[in-house]
């Protein structure tokens, strides 16, 4: 069961992330309700809070796993058209972090309901994180476009 669980998490991240890759940057251009940053994160100072500025750039980089991609880590400019990018990719690994995560209820199926319990807390180990520094940069991003 190991092994498939593995299998079935390495092959479904792979393809979702394929799959965010591929879809057009139009479908990322505007904060829809699940990217709209919320009162409560106070413009990303809440991140802050958290020291996510300690730990952000420990997390694996993926933006430009597939050809043509986006690596937010090179990312040094002020360039306004860059920046206008960089918060449509944000946008980008957030959905595919939501995504994978959506695989999560699956696991019941072949695993006892405690394994189940395992993989929810993967799925917010692996994802949750991510989640956080793409709304964190996006909230950065967006008060820095508009200084500009």
């Amino acid at each position: 069961m190991v092994v498939l669980d593995v299998a079935v998490w390495g092959a479904w991240s792979a393809g979702v992330g394929f799959v965010a890759h591929r879809r057009p940057a139009n479908a990322f251009a505007r904060d829809s309700w699940l990217y709209r940053l919320r009162a409560f994160e106070h413009g990303g100072r809440l991140y802050e809070r958290w020291g996510i500025r300690r730990w952000k750039d420990r997390l694996p980089e993926a933006g430009a796993l597939f050809t043509g991609g986006f690596s937010k880590r090179s990312v040094r400019t002020r360039d306004r058209d860059v920046l206008e990018r960089f918060v449509v990719e944000t946008r980008r690994a957030e959905w595919t972090h939501w995504t994978i995560m959506l695989i999560t209820p699956v696991f019941l199926i072949w695993n006892w309901w405690w394994v189940e319990l395992l993989m929810v807390v993967y799925a917010l180990a692996a994802n949750l994180p991510c989640l956080l520094v793409q709304r964190y940069n996006r909230a950065r991003l967006t008060r820095l476009l508009g200084a500009q």
